[in-house]
């Protein structure tokens, strides 16, 4: 009988929902049972570099982009604490699972390729989401920040999740300790996150930077978040959707075709 069942056929069919869900739930519930660190740690990184840029720069900062500097600066630090945190929801739970040995636990199952990259990002976007709510409430009662644009911000949001989630399964399945996987996190996504717009208007630049600020994905992914929270930014956040989609479709297929291969998980 299993001669004459079509190559692929599984017996839960096509979706293995029931396994979708159980990992999907087990990766957001990974990052609710330490809430204090990936929910509360955001809000206090996003305090403190709003209130050190408040006292320091903002007395005599003028507006930038027709906002106080504050406001400006708000939108910029709220997408930088949900990348870095989508990234780590990711990276971590891989990263573990692969120096604990357990990551047998993930690849046995009968789980599509697909299924555990969706699976996976699940916990980054729902992490992303859940600092970005958190972040922005903050920043609404104490910077009087609104929302010009709410779709345009919740869809940067789930894109950036998503983008920085999948670059964090691409660097976890590569990486084969916690130096490496260190130095991906400090020599790519953290200067990828400062240069991108974060504290400053990009036209300030010189013309060399402008041009190369543009290369990177995270600034649209800024850019974008700012224009859904002040209604103005430095690019068309259409020419940002595109960009980032684009992006974010490369790096999935990149984590689909490494699950598939099995590349750095099978032994």
């Amino acid at each position: 009988m299993a001669d004459t069942m079509q190559m692929g056929t599984r017996r839960f069919g096509r979706w293995n929902w029931m396994g979708l869900y159980t990992l999907a739930e087990r990766e957001v519930r990974r990052f609710l049972a330490v809430w204090t660190q990936t929910l509360m740690a955001p809000l206090i990184t996003a305090g403190l570099f709003l209130a050190v840029f408040a006292l320091a720069i903002g007395p005599t900062r003028g507006e930038v982009m027709g906002v106080r500097f504050v406001e400006f600066l708000a939108p910029g630090i709220l997408m930088m604490n949900v990348i870095q945190n989508a990234f780590a929801n990711t990276s971590s739970s891989i990263m573990i699972a692969k120096v604990q040995g357990n990551i047998i636990d993930t690849l046995m199952p009968p789980l599509s390729p697909l299924e555990m990259v969706i699976g996976y990002m699940a916990g980054a976007v729902g992490r992303g989401v859940f600092v970005a709510v958190a972040i922005w409430i903050m920043m609404a009662v104490f910077v009087g920040v609104g929302l010009s644009y709410p779709i345009w911000a919740l869809v940067f949001v789930v894109l950036g999740s998503a983008f920085l989630g999948g670059l964090g399964i691409i660097a976890a399945i590569f990486a084969t300790k916690f130096d490496q996987m260190a130095a991906i996190t400090n020599f790519i996504i953290t200067p990828l996150s400062f240069l991108s717009g974060t504290f400053y208007s990009i036209e300030t630049l010189p013309p060399a930077m402008f041009w190369l600020t543009h290369l990177n994905p995270v600034f649209y992914l800024i850019d974008g978040v700012r224009y859904g929270v002040i209604g103005t930014s430095d690019s068309s956040p259409w020419l940002g959707l595109v960009i980032c989609l684009a992006a974010t479709a490369a790096v999935l297929a990149v984590c689909w075709h490494w699950f598939k291969r099995g590349y750095r998980l099978k032994a």
